[in-house]
């Protein structure tokens, strides 16, 4: 089953070189104007910063988008570094996710190294707090049911490690459940058990969800 690592919260941490302040924030987001928006709202909360350096990298393994900016930082020093640890973190990567490090100048140059560490370790920090969660790659099938049945069967799907990612009322009840692909096959199982084969799901296409955090 397909998957991948991004951030189970968001997180902030601070470090300190030669008196230069860095701050990373960082954000869980869905697409590019998200993580742009987060980078002009800290520029604007954090306006007497000198710099507000920012990596960012959006979904799934293979269909990535990935960006930087130094920021007017020497090229290469601010936002390449803080992309290199967002790609590398926990041996994987985490994706879905923009890092902010703003920068207050401490009024002693730190050279391309010293660049290079002080935004990399701030994004390292941040990352450690922030911890991380897998996403899967599921397919939903829509299941309906009678009032009087929806209640039960959702408990017991529930209870048996079905995914039930929303539900609707109308005439029916309508459960959106999230199975992996190779699961599909018990899935229609359980309904049959469950509903006595009166029921019995259809497919309604594939999302991305939360899994575990760690």
């Amino acid at each position: 089953m397909p998957t991948y690592l991004t951030i189970a919260r968001a997180a902030e941490a601070e470090t300190e070189v030669k008196r230069s302040r860095f701050l990373c924030t960082l954000r869980r987001v869905e697409d590019e104007p998200a993580a742009r928006g987060v980078v002009d709202a800290l520029r604007r909360e954090h306006w007497d910063a000198r710099h507000h350096c920012s990596a960012f990298v959006l979904g799934p393994p293979h269909h990535r988008v990935e960006r930087s900016s130094d920021d007017g930082e020497p090229a290469g020093t601010a936002g390449a570094p803080m992309l290199e640890v967002l790609r590398g973190h926990a041996g994987e990567g985490v994706s879905d996710v923009v890092a902010v490090v703003t920068r207050w100048f401490g009024g002693t140059l730190l050279g391309a190294g010293g660049l290079v560490r002080a935004y990399g370790d701030a994004v390292r920090a941040a990352l450690d707090d922030a911890g991380t969660l897998r996403r899967a790659l599921v397919r939903e099938h829509l299941l309906a049911l009678d009032h009087a049945d929806a209640g039960r069967v959702e408990s017991e799907l529930r209870t048996r490690g079905v995914a039930v990612l929303d539900t609707t009322g109308g005439a029916d009840v309508t459960l959106r459940l999230g199975v992996a692909p190779d699961q599909e096959d018990r899935l229609a199982h359980l309904v049959a058990e469950l509903t006595g084969g009166a029921a019995e799901t259809r497919v309604a296409g594939e999302r991305w969800v939360d899994s575990l955090a760690t």
